[in-house]
């Protein structure tokens, strides 16, 4: 993507906040709603003489998010302790992941605007949280919950070459996370953050540009905005012979624009040694192939499946496979009614409005999709029509109640007795002799629609409307 005779070269790093119940390196809760420093402890306040000990869930969330990014496990990896003062980092180092990381050299592929991208991952590293820091005036309050939670921080090559492919690469990151169940992806809690590495050059050059780091982008919507801003800002510095300096800047969503936090550090300033109080990492290959099958079957490998073996549209594989509960919901919708399109156009239509305007995720629907199957196939086999249909899908979702009990109790029963259908067209075209007529002599044109409306109106909504057309059709000769 050409600006200006400019393009953008991007890298992305992204925080997964790994869902252990403790943090990495102590028994501290991770629970988010906890008060204020209320989930700590010496260890993770960092007191003099404490001593970390892994969390081993963390290892295995961490070996199976690589292995789904096509990554290779390092059989031995270490941790390294990284050296610098803030007042959220109490012991003075992060402990991190620095040239022995646990995962590395994977890919993941995506689409853009129906164009597939394939983006590096470089490395994906363990390492823990700092506290937060907030700030109120002239004071600045630290709140130590956050420190320790283990982060495993994937980072991508230096691959992106457009705002959009940002946001699509971090939406998939978050999608794979997702399914495999080690992050709920809550980027409004914190659970995956990113900073955003920018630079650019002119179109052909062979050197990458002086990178700006974009820090702590909690939104995709904000990745792809704060991007774009940094792509216009170095061109404009650039042509106005400006020299670009890595630096950190800050996204600030009100302004539309990015500022300067601090002059960006080289691994060299953070001082890098191998903590020795943490024994080095080792996995064994009946690990690896352990967490293989344990791996789901990812969304692209899932969407390609709709699209193959269930002839869906790729539109509707895309949206039914955006989460894994929502896949599941799809797919033992269509076992149950045996009709993969109609499951999969009453999800995507009448059950997705209806969590959404209820706020609800599609694990907490009243409707199940085996009650869903069921109506489904009710449509199917002739016992209510589409129509009744949307009646019964609403006290469904209302009640709870199986579609069997709402046709019951409803008495939505379709009628689908040619005789007792032509009975009623018979009535209907007695009383309006002279619109029979009229259609006939073609003095008044579209009266079909008419007839079938009075039809549908005398059998109360329950005619078969396949039949009725086609008796109408028959005695209009």
């Amino acid at each position: 993507m050409s600006y200006r005779g400019f393009e953008a070269v991007i890298g992305i790093e992204i925080h997964v906040q790994l869902s252990t119940a403790t943090k990495i390196f102590c028994a501290d809760s991770t629970e988010f709603n906890a008060g204020d420093n209320e989930n700590t402890s010496p260890v993770s306040v960092g007191m003099p003489g404490t001593l970390p000990v892994v969390n081993k869930k963390a290892i295995e969330y961490s070996i199976k998010t690589g292995l789904a990014l096509g990554c290779d496990i390092r059989r031995k990896s270490i941790f390294a302790r990284k050296n610098y003062f803030y007042p959220d980092l109490p012991k003075g180092y992060q402990i991190s992941q620095y040239d022995q990381p646990i995962c590395e050299n994977g890919k993941v592929t995506f689409k853009v605007d129906g164009v597939e991208k394939t983006v590096s991952i470089t490395r994906a590293h363990m390492e823990e949280d700092a506290g937060k820091s907030i700030h109120h005036g002239d004071h600045t309050l630290i709140n130590y919950n956050r420190s320790g939670i283990p982060l495993l921080e994937v980072v991508s090559g230096p691959d992106i070459r457009s705002p959009a492919e940002a946001a699509e690469y971090g939406r998939t990151i978050r999608q794979i996370v997702r399914y495999l169940d080690v992050c709920d992806g809550n980027l409004e809690e914190g659970s995956m953050r990113c900073d955003c590495n920018v630079s650019v050059r002119k179109v052909g050059a062979p050197q990458f540009g002086t990178k700006v780091e974009i820090k702590n982008i909690n939104s995709f919507r904000f990745v792809e905005k704060a991007i774009e801003f940094e792509i216009e800002r170095q061109i404009d510095a650039v042509e106005r012979g400006e020299k670009i300096i890595q630096e950190t800047r800050l996204w600030d969503p009100d302004k539309n624009r990015t500022f300067s936090m601090r002059t960006k550090e080289d691994a060299q300033d953070y001082r890098y040694f191998q903590d020795p109080d943490l024994l080095p990492v080792f996995v064994t290959e009946e690990m690896i192939e352990k967490y293989k099958k344990e791996l789901p079957e990812l969304p692209i490998a899932r969407a390609k499946r709709f699209q193959d073996e269930h002839a869906l549209p790729e539109l509707d594989a895309q949206v039914l496979t955006t989460e894994k509960s929502l896949a599941d919901f799809y797919e033992e919708t269509a076992k149950e009614s045996k009709n993969f399109k109609s499951s999969s156009n009453w999800i995507m239509t009448e059950l997705i409005r209806e969590l959404n305007s209820a706020n609800k995720d599609i694990k907490d629907s009243p409707i199940k999709p085996q009650q869903l199957g069921r109506m489904i196939a009710l449509i199917d086999n002739g016992t209510i029509s589409g129509k009744m249909a949307k009646a019964v899908f609403q006290e469904m979702w209302d009640s709870g109640k199986d579609p069997e009990t709402v046709v019951k109790e409803k008495g939505l029963v379709q009628i689908s007795d040619p005789a007792a259908i032509e009975k009623l067209i018979d009535e209907v075209l007695a009383n309006n002799a002279q619109a029979v007529d009229d259609h006939k002599t073609g003095k008044k044109k579209n009266l079909f629609g008419f007839f079938v409306g009075a039809v549908m109106k005398a059998s109360k909504g329950q005619a078969n409307p396949e039949l009725v057309n086609k008796i109408l059709q028959e005695k209009l000769k």
